[in-house]
């Protein structure tokens, strides 16, 4: 089996509504998942800056624009084995893909997570509880709780 590395940024969104805190997480349009936005660093601008990516994607696959409140991301890891698209021939060859993801902290600015593209079927803002319940993966999960920290110290200074 084949092995690639990948290395993917993204954003973990607040908004802030009165006094209530909401978090932007999409369901993925091929796996169904619930995830933040994310995607592989320079795959269209080789000269693309992690944080120019993280921003993007939030943009493509979650509908807003935002910005990055915290500098240092938050780096999850994990592998999996990509097997293709539904689609694809069956000769397909499977590849052990080795990710990493680096999340930012970002500030909801402006747009309507229904203005995702079409690589989620879903996006929304929800509430802590709610993102913690309905992430799908551990990796998610994990830089969520993270993220959380990082937020809690920044607006407690």
């Amino acid at each position: 089996m084949k092995t690639k590395t990948e290395t993917s940024a993204g954003g973990i969104v607040f908004k802030r509504e009165k006094e209530k805190i909401f978090w932007l997480i999409c369901q993925h349009s091929y796996h169904k998942g619930w995830v933040f936005p994310k995607g592989l660093v320079g795959d269209n601008n080789p000269n693309e800056k992690m944080e120019e990516a993280a921003l993007r994607e939030v943009e493509e696959e979650g509908g807003v624009k935002a910005k990055i409140i915290s500098n240092k991301p938050v780096k999850v890891s994990y592998t999996y084995k990509w097997q293709g698209l539904p689609h694809a021939g069956k000769n397909e060859e499977k590849i052990l893909v080795k990710k990493t993801v680096y999340y930012f902290l970002m500030e909801y600015i402006d747009g309507d997570p229904k203005n995702h593209d079409w690589e989620m079927s879903d996006a929304k803002f929800a509430l802590e509880e709610e993102v913690k319940k309905n992430l799908t993966y551990k990796s998610d999960r994990e830089a969520f709780e993270k993220i959380l920290e990082i937020f809690k110290n920044y607006f407690s200074q």
